[in-house]
């Protein structure tokens, strides 16, 4: 299962590497033939689409690696039982949040997709489809926390711990 669950946050960051790519080229394609007279119709939403997938797409990954930005500055001054207790409170916490966020994502895309919304740009693209990578982002987000929940709860040490590199596990 191990295995499994950080194949899945490996994917994850994987597409996000390629939607980030992917708002590169888009972005820079448009940029570069607007002198010639060349309008590529659509690039400027799917540079959009390609970003907003970028970015759910990494939080998992990057929630795994942690990366994200912790505020330790109250665990750094207890001790290691309260310590213990606030992190399984705010994974909680997180957890709640993330499955709220996971179910109106999911949500919307199912909205979406039975009302066949459109985008209003040139190019008319179903909505639910850049929406789906919100959502899918999103879940294995809730997956992630639901990981580190489950791990914290039975006393071990989620790996986000053990292998921190953001800026604020350097400083402690």
């Amino acid at each position: 299962m191990r295995a499994f669950l950080d194949s899945l946050y490996r994917l994850s960051g994987a597409l996000a590497a390629i939607g980030m790519v992917a708002t590169l080229i888009l972005v820079a394609s448009g940029i570069l033939t607007r002198p010639l007279g060349i309008y590529l119709a659509g690039t400027d939403d799917y540079a959009g689409y390609a970003m907003a997938a970028c970015g759910f797409l990494a939080l998992a990954y990057t929630f795994k690696h942690g990366e994200h930005i912790r505020v330790s500055l109250v665990l750094e001054r207890v001790g290691p039982r309260l310590r213990a207790a606030l992190e399984w409170f705010s994974l909680a916490a997180a957890t709640a949040v993330a499955a709220m966020l996971a179910y109106y994502a999911v949500r919307l895309v199912l909205q979406s997709h039975e009302f066949e919304e459109i985008s209003q740009g040139v190019d008319a693209t179903p909505l639910w489809i850049p929406q789906l990578t919100m959502a899918i982002g999103s879940v294995v987000l809730l997956i992630a926390l639901v990981d580190d929940l489950v791990m914290t709860t039975l006393g071990r040490e989620p790996a986000r711990l053990a292998h921190a590199g953001g800026e604020a596990a350097r400083m402690e």
